[in-house]
């Protein structure tokens, strides 16, 4: 008998799964400084994050490098030594087809401190305060 399909529920949780044991490969490659490039090894990388697309064929992985500073090199970097990750990948992750993986920089820490410096606005924080005075 065939098995009966994944439902969306288990297909949702089985993307993000992968998604993260993939970040965890990745780390691990970059941590033991198994990529043999001198701008990925002169750098402490983060993989903040990866999103897999629901047929697990497409990874995007966001990185950054953790103290901030060339982020477009190590980008760059990683992107020239994608062919190697991604064997590297397949061989850890065993699935039937092995992800394609793309790298881009991980903006979502200046979007939290753009955030930040919105609420600490004295227009915004006047704004809450008299939300706050009217409870």
């Amino acid at each position: 008998m065939a098995k009966a399909p994944f439902t969306a529920e288990q297909q949702s949780v089985r993307v993000l799964k992968v998604g993260e044991r993939v970040r965890h490969i990745l780390s691990e490659l970059l941590a033991r400084g198994e990529v043999h490039d001198d701008v990925v090894s002169a750098s402490n990388i983060s993989v903040t994050e990866v999103r897999m697309t629901p047929d697990l064929r497409h990874a995007t992985a966001y990185v950054k490098p953790l103290l901030g500073a060339g982020d477009e090199q190590v980008v760059h970097a990683l992107r020239q030594n994608t062919a190697f990750l991604q064997r590297e990948v397949a061989q850890r992750l065993g699935l039937k087809f092995a992800p394609k993986l793309r790298f881009r920089k991980d903006e979502s820490f200046a979007e939290a401190d753009r955030i930040e410096a919105l609420l600490r606005d004295p227009k915004v924080a006047r704004d809450l305060d008299a939300d706050d005075e009217g409870e």
